[in-house]
């Protein structure tokens, strides 16, 4: 991180005013009771007197300050702390989500904290801020939803990174739209601060169509993500195991989530249903389903990363059938409570209003959920201890990011070597890897014992943030874009033994000068053979470790093959051996 000791600040500050607002509890009064929309005057000194109250409002700025200081450290450490030759636009996803996240951390809480700080001065130096002739409720009502509707998307696109990072590893293909994604996180973005009033509908007090537009509008960027995502896993090897089953829980969830938001977007539906359990099933269906689903399946993805052992999958499987049906069974017919009219926030209602049969469902539903949590539980336990351990750097087999290119579980600092840095082709299946912008590739293959195949270079420039396109197809000039392209597999190289060696050395997997391998072999060209011998030939005689210098007239510069998509083959100058 870019300010070690501001993370642990800002993470002490958020525990320290959850400690703070839970602390309500253990007083006289008890803790707050005016809802998590506070809406004034309930919240007011009148009607919600004593300790509980000013705890929860203290405690939710304390907790906002070290939000708003985490969010500046994220934000500095990706923008000039990203690795040699991680461009903006080779980050992963999830990458991008933090930042763009971040970023709306630092407009979207300071309105939320000044409205508490105005509500404290209410309550006990008789500011009289939201006071009816000073504004009153609407003035609370537009300062808590200028943040409470960016929060949505603050807690969702996180997890839309996640999806994005697990999809394409078991549809055994590149994010499909890289660029688009990330425009659309930028889109939804920007237009979550527009939406805000649409929660106000119902007030009267709002422009109508010019929300109910911004509402419909948010919906596209959404759009083009689900289009992204189907787009990746068409005509993939798809593969469903656990991390990739919850991906496909959340898109469900999710969607319908969203489509019912779009209902909400229109006014005249808006009314009919406001307060009612309709929104309480919208509200868990777009929140439930993006941070339950996409969490679960992210544990499941990088539980062997972090831990150096797989989870069940059988065990994970049955969590997540359980929680699927739990949760579809408990809010799936809450829409039909609320368009029958229940209100929510009541405790009771009358046998003759007919909501009974639907609320005994939901019930059934939420024990449901519950008991699927107990499969969760004994998986981790179990395979902490007895899990199958990993004994490669990527369990998957087709890692998209640079956590692959490391031991599970990474070393302290994460790598003992630069690793390459080229996010838009699988780790383990390419010949190459471009990895600087200035066309330098990772050209060495080498079989460390306990770690596999892998690839290093070193590159001594800082990237730039935003690197300027390549003037023509061959050209990759100083701080050039390198363009994607799709890596073939090939199979495993032969060990090669020298004969002053014994067996048990673990030597290089290059093969010997002259020897023509299965993955030569399979060529064919005979041009290309050749080629690729040659590069046998120099990556059999480089040591274990390169330093690779730019040079535009350097007299052992190798030619690679490299194949792009739906293309013929074209050969790229790239860096010198030393």
């Amino acid at each position: 991180m870019a300010f070690p000791r501001l993370n642990a600040f800002s993470y002490w500050l958020f525990l320290f005013g959850a400690l703070i607002t839970l602390a309500g509890f253990i007083t006289p009064g008890g803790a707050a009771d005016f809802g998590w929309t506070a809406y004034t005057p309930l919240s007011n000194a009148i009607h919600s007197p004593g300790a509980g109250g000013d705890l929860w409002i203290m405690g939710l700025i304390v907790a906002g300050l070290g939000t708003i200081l985490g969010a500046v450290n994220m934000i500095t450490t990706v923008v000039s702390m990203r690795a040699p030759g991680m461009t903006m636009f080779r980050m992963p996803i999830f990458t991008w989500n933090i930042l763009v996240t971040s970023i709306l951390v630092l407009i979207a809480f300071p309105p939320l904290t000044a409205a508490l700080f105005a509500l404290a001065y209410d309550r006990h130096l008789g500011a009289h801020i939201y006071d009816p002739a000073n504004g009153g409720p609407i003035l609370w009502q537009h300062l808590f939803w200028f943040f409470g509707h960016p929060e949505v998307y603050i807690v969702a696109l996180p997890f839309f990174g996640i999806v994005t990072e697990i999809i394409p590893v078991f549809s055994r293909k590149p994010i499909f739209g890289y660029t688009t994604l990330v425009y659309a996180t930028l889109g939804i973005a920007g237009l979550s601060m527009t939406v805000w009033a649409h929660h106000m509908f119902a007030t009267g007090a709002v422009l109508l169509p010019f929300f109910s537009l911004t509402s419909y509008l948010i919906a596209v960027p959404t759009g083009i993500k689900f289009f992204n995502w189907i787009g990746t896993m068409w005509k993939g090897q798809l593969t469903f195991e656990t991390p990739m089953l919850w991906a496909f829980g959340f898109l469900v969830t999710f969607l319908l989530g969203g489509l019912s938001g779009v209902l909400l977007a229109s006014p005249p539906l808006d009314f009919h249903v406001h307060d009612t359990y309709f929104v309480v099933a919208h509200f868990h269906y777009v929140l439930f389903g993006t941070i339950v689903f996409a969490s679960f399946g992210g544990v499941y993805f990088w539980f062997p990363k972090m831990t150096g052992r797989l989870l069940d999958e059988r065990l994970g499987k049955l969590h997540f059938w359980l929680t699927l049906i739990g949760f579809h069974t408990t809010f799936l017919v809450q829409h039909w409570l609320g368009n029958m009219g229940m209100p929510r926030r009541y405790a009771d209602y009358l046998a003759t209003d007919g909501f009974q049969p639907l609320n005994i469902v939901s019930t059934i539903g939420a024990l449901i959920l519950g008991v699927s949590m107990l499969p969760f539980v004994w998986n981790v336990f179990k395979s902490w201890r007895y899990g199958e351990p990993v004994s490669v750097d990527d369990p998957w087999g087709y890692g998209n990011s640079l956590e692959w290119a490391t031991t599970c579980p990474p070393p302290r600092h994460n790598f003992t070597e630069l690793p390459a840095s080229d996010l838009n082709v699988p780790l383990s299946n390419c010949t190459t890897r471009t990895w600087c912008r200035a066309c330098v590739r990772s050209c060495t293959s080498a079989t460390t014992p306990g770690k596999g195949n892998r690839q290093s270079c070193i590159h001594r420039e800082r990237p730039k943030m935003f690197p300027a396109a390549p003037t023509r197809a061959g050209d990759q000039p100083n701080g050039a874009w390198a363009p994607r392209r799709r890596c073939a597999r090939r199979p495993e190289p032969a060990k090669v033994v020298p004969a002053d060696r014994g067996p048990g050395w673990e030597g290089r997997s290059a093969p010997a000068p002259g020897t023509d391998t299965s993955y030569h072999a399979s060529r064919s060209s005979n041009v290309e053979r050749a080629e690729h011998n040659s590069l046998g030939n120099e990556a059999a005689k480089c040591p274990a470790r390169l330093r690779i210098r730019e040079s535009s007239s350097a007299s052992t510069d190798l030619l690679f093959q490299t194949r792009r998509r739906g293309g013929p083959s074209v050969r790229r100058r790239c860096a010198t051996w030393q």
